[in-house]
């Protein structure tokens, strides 16, 4: 049976949660030239302890902290000297710093037990950071992560409020209290609603998410979900912005009797339907679709992508929603206008996700026109996860050797940014981009964007 959880509950139990940690200093990690901060000789691991004897938490307050005209810093250089700055600025003006950290009182993690977690679904032994599973509502302003608003304090409502941190990316996954709790293994879980009508009495505002788990929060629930959510999207200030469903990711390592079942071909066609004719309503009703399915269903049920016009400004691309196809129109601009000859003749091979190789066929046969052009696209699955259709950047550094092992690769390898660990070339088994080239004995080329995708295969 699911959790009964109390439509009454109080605002200390609505707001109670773990506490935040003391504040490191804001370390350093490198100054823009031409700023505020370099004329002020800040340096790369110089740690900023306070600005007008404040101590910032977070990249937020630090942002908040520095739009004053009259500025006091307190500063702990490299050498473990302390200065005292003061300065006038102009209002807006920034200070040009870059820190090591976004947060610098720590991570909050997440308090939830979802069956469906993906960050579970890992095997251990890697890297601490792909381990962490981030609940922060500061990184959901600041990058767009999404949370569950289950482990807020009292203290981070009110600075939600204060601070106007909108919008946020919320993870909502169903709007029935039982469900909800159920699916995220927490009663606090059910408390959604209350907090959506909080958020709207301060004009405050949502992104929502719901990963589908067929058989749970599918189906009937679905349809509720997406019809509750939509009463926050009406008037003049809608609460929620946008919906993005996603399916929910298995891997091979998740527990054999989680009760969780793959999004498979006949389920993708299902929910297809049913989400599109939702969106029917929305467009009657608030004006907007409201709801959009991620890329991966139409992929997953071997169906063509909707035109660009229906996710009209593309309010969840970093959440898959309208990503792949964002990118196949750039890269139908960027081979637009294709030289007859490549710069010089050369073979190429190019690695994406199974999932999106069908979808980059056209792309590739204009490519292979020009003169010179050999071309190869590899869709590899992910044995690593256990997923025969997998997106790309799902995929590891055991998954290339795998299934490029023995295969004719040409001059030069072209591997998607998306693979590798943002600023480090690793990739999600910690394998490093060094080892994949010697492994592979051929030269590779990361690429960011069509732009660089065609400049690798004709220019370089």
């Amino acid at each position: 049976m699911w959790t009964e959880v109390s439509d009454t509950l109080s605002d200390e139990a609505l707001k109670s949660g773990s506490r935040n940690r003391k504040p490191l200093p804001a370390e350093v990690e490198s100054v823009d030239p031409g700023s505020i901060g370099e004329d002020l000789g800040f340096e790369k691991g110089d740690k900023l302890l306070s600005i007008n004897g404040i101590q910032p938490r977070d990249l937020i307050d630090y942002q908040f902290l520095i739009v004053e005209e009259e500025l006091d810093l307190e500063v702990l250089d490299a050498k473990g000297e302390i200065h005292h700055i003061h300065f006038e600025k102009e209002l807006d003006d920034g200070l040009g710093l870059n820190f090591t950290e976004a947060l610098f009182d720590g991570l909050r993690q997440c308090n939830n037990q979802c069956s469906f977690c993906f960050i579970d679904q890992q095997p251990e032994g890697h890297r601490k950071t792909l381990y962490l599973k981030d609940d922060d509502f500061r990184l959901s302003f600041l990058y767009g992560s999404y949370l569950t608003l289950t482990n807020l304090t009292e203290s981070d409502w009110e600075r939600i409020e204060s601070q106007r941190l909108s919008p946020l990316f919320v993870s909502v996954h169903s709007t029935n209290k039982n469900l909800r709790s159920l699916l995220l293994k927490n009663p606090r879980a059910g408390l959604l609603m209350n907090q959506l009508h909080w958020f709207a009495e301060r004009n405050l505002q949502i992104h929502a998410q719901i990963v589908l788990c067929p058989g749970l929060n599918d189906g009937i629930e679905l349809s509720r979900t997406l019809k509750d959510l939509a009463k926050f999207a009406i008037g003049t200030w809608p609460v929620i912005l946008s919906t993005a469903i996603v399916p929910v990711g298995l891997t091979r390592f998740r527990p054999q009797n989680d009760g969780l079942i793959p999004v498979n071909k006949e389920c993708a066609e299902k929910v297809i339907k049913q989400v599109e004719e939702l969106q029917e309503k929305f467009k009657e009703t608030i004006g907007s679709n409201f709801a959009w399915l991620s890329d991966e269903w139409y992929l997953i049920a071997g169906r063509p992508l909707p035109p660009r016009s229906v996710y009209e400004d593309l309010p969840q691309q970093e959440n898959g929603v309208g990503t792949i196809r964002a990118f196949l129109e750039s890269l139908d601009l960027a081979t637009s206008k294709l030289p007859s000859k490549a710069m010089k003749p050369q073979r190429v091979s190019w690695v994406v996700g199974r999932l999106v190789e069908e979808a980059l066929i056209p792309a590739c046969n204009k490519l292979r026109e020009v003169e010179g052009v050999n071309l190869h696209l590899f869709g590899l699955p992910s044995p690593y996860w256990g997923q025969e259709q997998v997106v790309t950047g799902l995929l590891t550094g055991n998954d290339l050797l795998e299934g490029l092992a023995g295969k004719e690769l040409g001059d030069k390898l072209l591997l998607p940014s998306v693979m590798l660990q943002q600023n480090h070339p690793v990739f999600l088994d910690d394998m490093s981009l060094k080892d994949i080239e010697d492994a592979l004995q051929v030269p590779i080329r990361i690429v960011n964007g069509a732009d660089d995708i065609v400049a690798a295969i004709i220019e370089d």
